[in-house]
């Protein structure tokens, strides 16, 4: 994440065979990188999973996302994201994997909600689904959060108010820290899973607000669906809007790391989650949701090629000078609308992909994806421990080395931190947010 690594847990896919529902049950009601902020499925489509549950091709796409990421941060601090030239404009846009990391988590945390909804399947109880979120996150956060502390910021270790702030992952909202950019030394990348954190938490009120204006539309699942899609559209709208506040009547640059900057980015994901809710009950297969399914399924490679040719866009001046902040109001728009461009267009594929060995699945499907998608939240979280204990050790200065020559060893240190707290931290704390799962709830995958 920025998330910069996932927190999300993979979607469970609901069962081919299982009967649909064309009338939904009532549903009760529910209680940038360094610079610049931007750190399954339906009915009896393709998605393949792995032996735990989890669809691999996702596990892909986050592993692609968090070492983009990792990419992005090392050629900021060799200077390589600033060298001239489209290689060097291309590095500078590394931060567009938070954006696919916001999707994500729309997608996959928003899921039970709209299938709760649309398909009939069980209502997601808000307790459990907070416990599980926050036992997912917090535990290696804080681990990281004692260990940069310890080691660069020790003149701090006695205020409370700073480590209250980091703990409770409110650190973006301080508008006059005492660190420089966007965190303490070893943190930078963590404004976005503040992000992510205040979007957990708001969850539950954006579905609950959802669902009720979805039901005003009466019973009816083709209705729902649309509802829910153009309440998402709002909820899109809020970034673009949220950019205006930025700029207008004075440029407040430390709006650029709180929540509704990005919320367009969340919308997306929860969109495709509709979508995949709506297909899967569905029991024809003819509504407009299984007829995307069915077209995006057949043709991945042309989802690929408008994301490379965003991505390309967005490394053009259209988004503004790098790594000086975003330059104006449309520069910040043009930036946010083709990020959300990208992200929608690597997500759909990877969570609609074509039947059988496709090149889907091939690329983002295999072991290796799948366990480096597993430990990526430690990508994440440990990747400016690594760059900067590394650049300490060689004794470099920040914008100097070169690129590659430092990617290896840092991939390698990061790799290590990162497996060692998934097997002694994160599955721990996986194993005891099961205790928050009671028997029949919908459990939040």
């Amino acid at each position: 994440m920025t998330e910069t690594g996932s927190s999300t847990e993979a979607l469970s896919d609901p069962d081919p065979a299982a009967p649909r529902k064309t009338t939904p049950e009532p549903l009760p009601p529910s209680p940038r990188g360094i610079s610049r902020p931007a750190a399954p499925v339906a009915g009896d489509g393709p998605a393949t999973l792995s032996g735990d549950g989890r669809l691999d091709t996702l596990d892909g796409v986050r592993a692609v996302a968090a070492f983009a990421v990792l990419v992005f941060h090392v050629a900021t601090e060799t200077g390589a994201a600033l060298a001239p030239g489209f290689g060097g404009a291309l590095l500078s846009r590394g931060d567009v994997a938070v954006p696919i990391f916001f999707a994500l988590s729309g997608l996959l945390l928003y899921r039970p909600f709209a299938a709760s909804l649309l398909a009939g399947e069980a209502p997601v109880h808000v307790r459990s689904y907070l416990w599980k979120r926050a036992l997912r996150i917090l535990p290696a956060y804080w681990l990281t959060v004692a260990v940069a502390l310890l080691l660069w910021s020790r003149d701090h270790l006695s205020d409370g108010w700073t480590w209250l702030k980091l703990l409770t992952l409110t650190q973006n909202y301080d508008t006059h820290p005492w660190w420089f950019g966007l965190g303490p030394k070893g943190l930078a990348q963590m404004w976005s899973l503040s992000v992510e954190a205040a979007f957990y938490v708001a969850l539950p009120l954006l579905a609950a607000g959802l669902a009720a204006f979805a039901r005003r539309g009466g019973p009816d699942t083709g209705v729902r669906a649309r509802r829910l899609l153009a309440g998402l559209a709002v909820l899109g709208a809020v970034s673009l809007a949220w950019t205006l506040l930025t700029y207008y009547p004075e440029y407040r640059p430390y709006l650029n790391s709180w929540a509704p900057r990005s919320a367009i980015f969340f919308a997306v994901g929860m969109a495709l989650a509709v979508v995949l809710a709506w297909d899967r009950a569905d029991p024809a297969g003819d509504s407009p949701a299984s007829r995307f399914r069915r077209a995006a399924s057949a043709s991945p490679g042309s989802w690929w090629l408008v994301a490379a040719l965003a991505y390309a866009l967005a490394a053009s001046p259209v988004t503004g000078t790098r790594f000086l902040g975003i330059d104006g109001f449309w520069s910040g728009l043009f930036e946010i609308v083709l990020y959300a461009v990208v992200a929608t267009c690597l997500l759909v594929p990877a969570t609609l992909p074509p039947p059988g060995d496709s090149p889907v699945r091939l690329l983002l499907g295999n072991r290796v994806m799948a366990y480096l998608g597993r430990i990526s939240y430690g990508v994440f979280l440990w990747q400016f421990v690594a760059i900067h204990l590394w650049y300490g050790f060689t004794g470099q200065r920040s914008f100097t080395g070169g690129f590659l020559a430092n990617l290896v060893p840092i991939t390698v240190i990061t790799l290590a931190m990162a497996a060692l707290t998934h097997r002694f931290v994160e599955r721990p704390a996986t194993r005891l947010a099961r205790l928050g799962r009671e028997e029949g709830r919908n459990p939040v995958r």
